[in-house]
C-alpha cells in the first residue's frame, strides 16, 4: 500500500480507511498526493450538492435529514461538512459531526470535517481536491456544507452540481438575499423551521420572487429536526439533470482557477507573514504596498 497507484486502487473498491489516509495527505500536502490528483479516474458522475445559507438556518440538521432518506432508498453518500477557520489561532471547531451523531454508524455515509483555512467563502482548493477524491470512491452523491457567512457563500456555485440555499422564516426581508447574491447561485431553496410563525408567508414572498425571473427555482419548506418535508427535497436531489453543458464549463473554469491561484500562492506561509508584518511595522516608514512587493 506504499504506492500512490495502490492507494487509488483501494478508494476505487471502497475501502474507507485508505480513502480517510488519502484525504489527509490531500488536506494536508503530504506526499504523494499531488501524484493522486494527478493520476485520479473518476469512472462516473458522482453529483455534488452544495447546502448553504445563513448561520443558524438548520443546514446540519437538513443535511441529516436527506443523509437518513437517501441511504434509506441505498444510496452511498459522503459528507464533507465545512467549518471556519479562526484568523487568530487557526483552529476550527468542526461541530457538524456532533449535528449528526445520528449518521455514526450507518455504514452508507462516509462524514469528513474541513477548516476554510481562511477561505472566505468557505470553499477552499483542498475542499475540491478533497472531493474529486470522493468521487473516485463508490459513493452515490456527495454534500458539501459550507459555513454560511453571508456574501462570500457564492463560491459553493463553483464547485456544486445543485446548490440548495437554507434559510429561516426570520431571515427578514426577502431582498437581502437578492443582494447576498444568494438568488444568483441557488438551484433550490429550503425554508426550514417552517412550523414557526411567517413561516408561509415567507415561502410565498420567496416563491413569487424566484419565479418572476428567468430561471424557474423550486421553494421547499421543512421542519428538519422532526424529518418534516424531507422527501420532496430528495426527490429534487435525485432527478436529473445536475449540470447543464454551461454550467459545467463555468464550474471547471472556477476550478482550474482556484488550482492555479493555489500553487502560485503555495511559497506564502500566512503565519511566516505576519511574523514578517510584526517586524515591518517597527518601522516608522512602513508601508504595506512596499512591504507587499517584496513577495511578487
Amino acid at each position: 500500500m506504499n504506492t500512490h497507484l495502490s492507494i487509488l486502487e483501494q478508494i476505487g473498491l471502497g475501502n474507507i480507511k485508505i480513502l480517510a489516509r488519502a484525504l489527509t495527505l490531500v488536506e494536508n500536502d503530504i506526499a504523494p498526493a499531488h501524484l493522486l490528483l494527478r493520476d485520479l479516474t473518476l469512472p462516473k458522475e458522482v453529483p455534488v450538492i452544495g447546502i448553504t445559507g445563513p448561520p443558524g438556518a438548520g443546514k446540519s440538521t437538513l443535511v441529516n435529514g436527506v443523509v437518513s432518506q437517501l441511504t434509506a432508498s441505498g444510496k452511498r453518500v459522503a459528507i464533507l461538512a465545512i467549518d471556519p477557520t479562526s484568523p487568530f489561532n487557526y483552529g476550527s471547531l468542526l461541530g457538524d459531526r456532533i449535528r449528526m451523531s445520528a449518521q455514526f454508524n450507518n455504514t452508507s455515509v462516509y462524514i469528513r470535517s474541513l477548516a476554510t483555512r481562511g477561505a472566505l467563502g468557505g470553499i477552499s482548493v483542498k475542499t475540491m481536491e478533497m472531493v474529486d477524491i470522493l468521487k473516485a470512491s463508490t459513493f452515490d452523491y456527495i454534500i458539501v456544507e459550507t459555513v454560511g457567512v453571508g456574501q462570500s457563500e457564492v463560491e459553493i456555485a463553483g464547485l456544486a452540481d445543485k446548490t440548495l440555499v437554507v434559510l429561516v422564516p426570520e431571515a427578514g426581508d426577502e431582498i437581502q438575499h437578492i443582494k447576498s447574491g444568494l438568488m444568483e447561485i441557488a438551484d433550490a431553496f429550503v425554508v426550514n423551521k417552517a412550523d414557526r410563525d411567517g413561516a408561509d408567508q415567507f415561502a410565498n414572498n420567496l416563491n413569487k420572487m424566484v419565479h418572476s425571473g428567468k430561471k424557474t427555482i423550486p421553494v421547499f419548506k421543512s421542519v428538519a429536526d422532526k424529518n418534516g418535508g424531507m422527501n420532496p427535497i430528495c426527490e429534487w436531489i435525485m432527478a436529473t439533470p445536475f449540470t447543464s453543458n454551461q454550467k459545467r464549463v463555468l464550474l471547471y473554469a472556477e476550478k482550474a482557477w482556484k488550482i492555479i491561484e493555489h500553487k502560485r500562492m503555495h511559497n506564502i506561509n500566512k503565519k511566516e507573514l505576519i511574523e514578517q508584518l510584526q517586524t515591518a511595522l517597527l518601522d516608522p516608514d512602513f508601508n504595506l504596498y512596499r512591504f507587499a512587493d517584496q513577495f511578487n
